[in-house]
């Protein structure tokens, strides 16, 4: 039974992956037109609101819908489980209209503390999204907790096509009828409505028969799911959107601390532009581990309520190593090829070292995902809020100090410096059954040696091939794409050499189990 449970949940998990991974491509993507078109200081204008936009997306894409697919997952009876989505609905929709009342009420005050009064135009446009959040949050999260990932995936994979749409398309019109930068900004903001509306279509069905079942409310069920939602929910939301949070405080901070530095306003702007760079290749790196805890929460939580221990730490264990050991590799050779990515994405090298030192933050931020995925299963939050409570604290301390003295790269080292003290926070706070999930077979050790081999060879392909071709902007993709491919065989390679994975965990990775039958033949 255990089996075919995982099973399923690991072709959802590759379902989600793969949607979650184009998903993540276009989002990328979308940034090299559109950064070109628009310039460092228009990328600068709309990543400022970035964050706002983020943070309603991961309330709709994982946050809540993580929290609502445990809440279901713990019910038997398909009544039962849509009267709680019903409830939730009527929540989030309260959740949703506030949040939109105050940004568009406080969009004035929130760009002036940004630093421009110009960017509450990009606000107000921004804020349409939170209305349709509780739509796509309720929808995904109901089929999550059903252990069906595909609704999820292809609504996502929608949004994403029609959000980018509309960016590049108000870019290109505003390039060609000479808008200024904040109002292509707040076209561009747009696209995040546009993808929303586009993403609900997927649960239309799935709505007409939640709001007309028979509805069995009452004020204490109300109430008790109100607190849930917003302790235990609200809390699962603002660690999923971590990230994107860290990004807000360079929002406010960023800016205004490269101005005290010594740069003009216009000089600070391009620089937080060229900062931002390091966004969308962050988010790629993190598909995975963000793919694999959306779709772990509700099976360890059933294993939890089930009393079933052992597989409950099994499934754990496997899901930990898998992502550790891919965003570590990921992270890494984002790094070793940094200054060829800059320069294939973005046209140059400026900021290659603020962003190779970014890409460290993928692998403290996969473990934090997946320590917070194991503590949400077993019920416990208080370590959750906390660890992000001192991120966050972290963050805000460093932040202004270090850009003043260090440029751009005091920003991305704060963020580092922030997640390395969260991991340490919440490894050193997990309850015994959480103590030696990477296991016991010196897997750190086999880890860092295939992370070590793939640095060498990609190294020693980059370098050669840096002698021998182009060096203009189309040396740069050659030399990239050749230097993924040399990275990613030589880590498969050494990692099947090795017994990096069991069979188990190959299983889990998409093509992960012809990989271990081709290298581990008696």
């Amino acid at each position: 039974m255990m089996n075919k449970q995982v099973n399923k949940m690991m072709k959802g998990t590759a379902v989600l992956t793969v949607a979650s991974l184009i998903a993540k491509i276009l989002s990328a993507f979308y940034r090299i037109p559109f950064e070109n078109l628009v310039g460092n200081t228009g990328f600068y204008i709309y990543q400022q609101i970035y964050p706002i936009y983020g943070i309603g997306m991961t309330f709709a894409l994982t946050g809540f819908p993580m929290y609502i697919s445990k809440i279901i997952a713990q019910e038997e009876k398909k009544q039962a489980k849509d009267e709680i989505a019903r409830e939730v609905f009527f929540f989030l929709l309260l959740l949703g209209v506030s949040v939109f009342l105050f940004l568009q009420i406080g969009a004035s005050w929130i760009g002036r503390a940004m630093g421009d009064a110009k960017l509450s135009v990009l606000i107000k446009s921004v804020a349409w999204m939170y209305l349709l959040m509780p739509i796509l949050a309720v929808g995904r999260g109901y089929y999550q907790g059903i252990f069906n990932m595909v609704p999820t995936a292809l609504s996502q994979l929608l949004e994403q096509v029609v959000r980018v749409t509309v960016i590049i398309a108000a870019a290109a019109i505003a390039v060609s009828m000479n808008w200024s930068l904040y109002r292509m900004g707040s076209w561009a903001m747009l696209g995040s409505t546009f993808g929303a509306i586009a993403a609900t279509l997927f649960f239309c069905g799935f709505y007409f028969r939640l709001l007309s079942g028979r509805k069995n409310f009452s004020l204490n069920m109300l109430k008790k799911m109100g607190k849930q939602l917003f302790s235990k929910g609200l809390t699962i939301c603002l660690f999923t959107a971590m990230m994107v949070l860290l990004q807000l405080v360079d929002s406010f901070t960023v800016k205004e601390a490269l101005q005290n530095s010594g740069y003009q306003s216009a000089k600070a702007k391009e620089l937080k532009g060229i900062y931002d760079r390091a966004q969308p290749l962050i988010q790629m790196g993190l598909v995975i581990s963000v793919s694999f805890s959306t779709a772990l929460l509700p099976l360890l939580t059933e294993k939890f309520v089930q009393n079933k221990l052992h597989q409950f730490k099994l499934i754990a264990r496997m899901i930990i190593r898998v992502c550790l050991g891919i965003s570590s590799a990921a992270s890494v050779g984002l790094m070793i090829l940094m200054p060829e990515i800059n320069i294939s994405l973005f046209g140059d090298d400026l900021g290659s070292v603020s962003l190779a030192i970014s890409m460290l933050t993928i692998i403290f931020a996969t473990l934090l995902t997946m320590y917070n995925a194991f503590l949400q299963s077993l019920d416990q939050y208080w370590q959750t809020f906390l660890t992000l409570v001192v991120i966050l604290s972290v963050k805000i301390l460093c932040n202004s100090f270090f850009v003043q003295h260090l440029g751009i790269e005091g920003a991305s080292i704060a963020t580092v410096l922030s997640l390395v003290v969260g991991c340490f926070m919440i490894k050193t706070t997990l309850p015994q059954m959480g103590k030696h999930l990477l296991g016991t077979d010196r897997f750190l050790l086999k880890l860092i040696t295939c992370i070590f081999i793939m640095t060498l060879i990609t190294l020693g392909c980059t370098l050669f091939l840096e002698e021998h071709i182009y060096s203009g902007r189309l040396g740069s993709i050659l030399e990239t794409c050749i230097g993924v491919v040399a990275g990613c065989v030589s880590f498969v390679v050494s990692a099947s050499t090795l017994n990096l994975f069991t069979l188990q965990e190959w299983s889990s990775i998409p093509g992960g189990r012809r990989v271990f039958k081709l290298f581990n033949r008696k």
